[in-house]
């Protein structure tokens, strides 16, 4: 079987299951998962011809892979009982309703903000597993919380973990690739040809990215308020504008002059002091205060397993805002040391036997994988949460408790990622290498159908190929890894600039992290909402499909200019789309409050 058009739909039919069943049926993820997996397993070996061995070494990848993100999500529930137990929260909380008891505020100030922050200093699902717990103990439903923190892994993921998806997943990518050499040559170089295609994706970022933060906030009101008008985030325009500049001018501005290692981390903490400064002085605050009504209104699919009123009844003790904060502030130092000091971040990977557990070519096929614990988010989340404990002087039966609570929460997410994992690894592992036919890998046959019927549009459709590769592999710098090259190939069949249509690929797959199974398994598990992944889906996948169509629309300006052309007409139905969006918010509030009249 060699049609290309055949193969791409079977490459395409395990995420469809999935997709349908998640958000089609709503099963819960531990569910849909499993049978997403048998699915691939059989298309892998009966169509790829992927061989027994390569199947089994890829599953034992996923599996390991799946428990090192379970030990990050192990951290992030930790440090949420820490918090609570200690009577941080209820301080930190206050503090915030102090600058503003606005939801819509909270959600963009610590979703969009600090988010963006600290995606900056650790990346790979880190920034979901922070807001999430942060919002729900702050009062939010724990599927708005969940919500919010898979919205903002969109805009600063190409820069996460101090740029790897740039630096790992594209550079990998393009390194030794055909004709890279020959283009670097005119920026100077590899170097510069990377430092390039990291300006052009922060600026194309900045272009999609301004809405995100009135999305969250139109999100919020129109899902999870108590009159369910979309409108009411829209009211909160110009803060929501305001914020997103605060994080990309600077985000532009430091890829441009200091390449792809800080535009998040930078942009994000330069918007948060200057949000959070001008915020206290009421500066385009909103007048209106925007909160989801009573508890006991809200829907029983909002809310999640995570009890915390145990955790709040032992944390009783008064704390400064600035001690109360010492637990994030020490995430955030962490996060930076251990990635930015040299001489530390080789220690802590380095292949020592104790420092890196690595399992080398699993059953003979050269599949490896390796677990760096040490230098995981997890460990600084666990290290964080033990000095905490002496800080904030909690007692023996606060420190236990934390523990039980975290250790219970945990079990839910494992048998969805345990199957997810697995089906991501099979999918990639599914090339010449591991297989008796010479058929390129599920990802790439993919890809090739996309490119082989799009001709000259393919700028259009370059972001929604990354986003397909973060929504399988659950990340960015795969997505890079794998596709890229492709990207650049397909950039020069069509004389179309590749660094541009490289940068498009890692723009839509940062858009793709809001759809991204496993990391909406790993957030949903922070905050006890195991099961309602299809709900969550269901939202995340606007803000996914919104990210790839004005992302694949600029790249195509980009790419032409503006004439009498495609770009035209998908410009046209980009902002005819936006214009319509907004006329059916206003209609739909106008008649919700004609009837409650």
């Amino acid at each position: 079987m060699d049609h290309l058009g055949v193969l791409s739909l079977l490459a395409l039919s395990p995420i469809v299951v999935v997709g349908v069943l998640l958000a089609g049926f709503r099963w819960p993820a531990k569910y849909a998962m499993p049978v997403g997996y048998v699915v691939t397993v059989l298309i892998a070996a009966l169509v790829w011809q992927m061989r027994p061995d390569a199947l089994i070494a890829a599953t034992v990848e996923g599996l390991i892979v799946a428990v090192t993100l379970l030990y990050i999500v192990f951290g992030a529930l930790l440090l949420l009982a820490t918090v609570i137990a200690s009577g941080a929260m209820s301080t930190i909380r206050a503090g915030f309703t102090a600058i503003s008891p606005d939801r819509r505020v909270q959600a963009i100030i610590i979703g969009w903000l600090f988010g963006s922050f600290i995606e900056g200093t650790s990346g790979f699902g880190t920034p979901a597993a922070v807001v999430a717990p942060l919002l729900l103990a702050l009062g939010f439903p724990a599927m708005a919380a969940v919500m919010v923190g898979l919205i903002i892994q969109t805009t600063p993921v190409s820069f996460g973990a101090v740029g790897t998806p740039i630096l790992v997943g594209v550079g990998g990518g393009l390194e030794g690739g055909e004709g890279v050499a020959a283009t670097a040559a005119a920026f100077g170089g590899q170097e510069g040809l990377i430092h390039e295609i990291g300006f052009q994706t922060a600026v194309i970022h900045a272009v999609v990215g301004l809405l995100i933060p009135l999305a969250l906030a139109v999100f919020l009101t129109g899902f999870f308020g108590p009159r369910r008008s979309f409108l009411d985030g829209l009211r909160i325009w110009p803060f929501a504008l305001y914020a997103s500049v605060a994080m990309t001018v600077p985000y532009v501005l430091v890829a441009h002059f200091a390449g792809p290692e800080f535009p998040s981390l930078i942009g994000g903490l330069i918007g948060l002091a200057l949000v959070m400064f001008t915020s206290s002085r009421g500066f385009l605050m909103p007048e209106d205060t925007f909160d989801f009504g009573p508890r006991a209104q809200w829907e029983e699919r909002w809310m999640g397993s995570v009890d915390t009123d145990h955790l709040q009844e032992l944390g009783t003790r008064r704390m400064r805002i600035t001690v109360a904060w010492l637990p994030y502030i020490l995430v955030a130092v962490l996060l930076l040391a251990t990635r930015l000091i040299g001489p530390l971040e080789e220690f802590l990977r380095s292949d020592a036997p104790a420092i890196t557990l690595t399992f080398a070519d699993l059953f003979g096929t050269g599949i490896t994988t390796s677990w760096e614990w040490l230098y995981s988010p997890g460990t600084v989340f666990i290290v964080t949460c033990l000095i905490t404990y002496v800080l904030h002087r909690m007692t023996a039966q606060q420190i236990r408790q934390t523990w039980t609570t975290a250790g219970r929460q945990i079990l839910g997410a494992a048998v969805a990622l345990l199957f997810a994992v697995p089906l991501v690894r099979v999918l990639i592992n599914s090339g010449p290498e591991f297989t008796a036919s010479d058929l390129a890998s599920m990802p790439v046959t993919l890809a090739e159908g996309a490119a082989a019927v799009s001709g000259g549009s393919w700028p259009l459709l370059a972001p929604w190929i990354g986003a397909l590769g973060a929504f399988v592999a659950g990340s960015n710098t795969v997505s890079n890894l794998t596709f890229s090259h492709f990207q650049f190939s397909a950039a020069g069949h069509i004389g179309a600039p590749p660094e541009t249509i490289v940068a498009a690929q890692a723009v839509g797959g940062a858009g793709g992290n809001a759809v991204a199974i496993h990391n909406i398994v790993a957030a949903s598990a922070t905050v006890g909402l195991l099961g309602r992944e299809g709900d969550l889906i269901r939202k995340t996948a606007m803000i996914t499909a919104y990210y790839c169509a004005v992302g694949g629309t600029v790249t195509y300006l980009w790419v032409n200019g503006l004439g009498a052309d495609l770009g035209a007409v998908a410009l046209v139905v980009v902002l005819g789309a936006l214009a319509g969006i907004v006329g059916w918010m206003i209609r739909r509030d106008h008649r919700g409050t004609s009837h409650t009249a």
